[in-house]
């Protein structure tokens, strides 16, 4: 078989939920990540929900996280499966902020609604490379796809008592505007070109009956199942699955919705 069907790692968060569904069973924990990834890819997929805002946080890119942290910097991208009415994410500011002003919003808290808080709905993916301050709103489910890489730094907790770390973050933020949604790209029926970086390459396919469906590259790629009812190679795939899929063209069949993702 050229597929494998990889299993997943839940993470409870304080800002996790319940509800998990359609992708997993609901849980009595509050879940707010599960984690996929192999050794012999640089990347790591997740499936995220929020009952709570994240922190607002920023990542280094990979000259400083290097030097500083011994590892990867940290470009993502967001894809948003569901979104209760009144959801946003931040992403930017409304204006370019000093690393001074940066500094002191971070610590008076005003850095909350400098903000650039976005509404988002289904369907639509957020890149967010290294350097830009967010932060993940309440009542979100999203597929985000990263470096691997766990460096993250704190500018604000909204109270929570954990750790910031203002200046790793300033030195490395651009607290400037965001570009907001990205526009799809179409290239070819069904297929449409999320985000293409030095890191990763993202298309969401569509498949409606019995498609063949080329990889992307010659290298691995990494289906992650978003919507529907899909089966690779004969093999049922369900919304919250991942798949790894080795070079070739793959017989699927079904009606689905699912981002095909690899490292270039």
């Amino acid at each position: 078989m050229r597929t494998e069907r990889l299993q997943g790692s839940f993470h409870e968060k304080v800002w996790g939920a319940t509800t998990l569904s359609p992708w997993f069973p609901d849980s009595n924990g509050k879940i707010g990540e599960v984690w996929y990834h192999q050794q012999d890819i640089p990347l790591l997929l997740k499936f995220i929900f929020t009952t709570e805002r994240l922190s607002v946080q920023v990542h280094p890119d990979d000259d400083y996280a290097r030097v500083h942290e011994n590892s990867a910097g940290k470009t993502e991208m967001w894809h948003i499966l569901r979104a209760e009415p009144g959801a946003s994410i931040a992403l930017g500011f409304h204006e370019t902020l000093s690393p001074d002003r940066l500094r002191e919003a971070s610590l008076s808290g005003e850095i909350e609604h400098l903000l650039n808080w976005v509404p988002v709905k289904p369907g639509e993916t957020y890149f967010v490379p290294a350097g830009v301050v967010h932060a993940i709103g309440a009542g979100i489910a999203l597929c985000e796809i990263q470096q691997y890489s766990d460096v993250t730094y704190r500018l604000y907790d909204y109270g929570r008592p954990r750790e910031l770390h203002l200046d790793h973050a300033v030195n490395v933020a651009r607290p400037e505007p965001h570009p907001g949604a990205v526009t799809p790209a179409v290239t070819q029926p069904g297929v449409e070109r999320l985000v293409c970086c030095q890191y990763f390459v993202t298309d969401r396919i569509t498949t409606t009956g019995l498609r063949e469906v080329a990889t992307g590259c010659e290298k691995a790629e990494y289906w992650m199942i978003m919507h529907g009812s899909l089966a690779i190679e004969g093999q049922p795939a369900a919304p919250g699955e991942v798949w790894r899929i080795s070079p070739g063209t793959i017989p699927v069949e079904g009606d689905a919705t699912f981002l095909r993702t690899y490292a270039p």
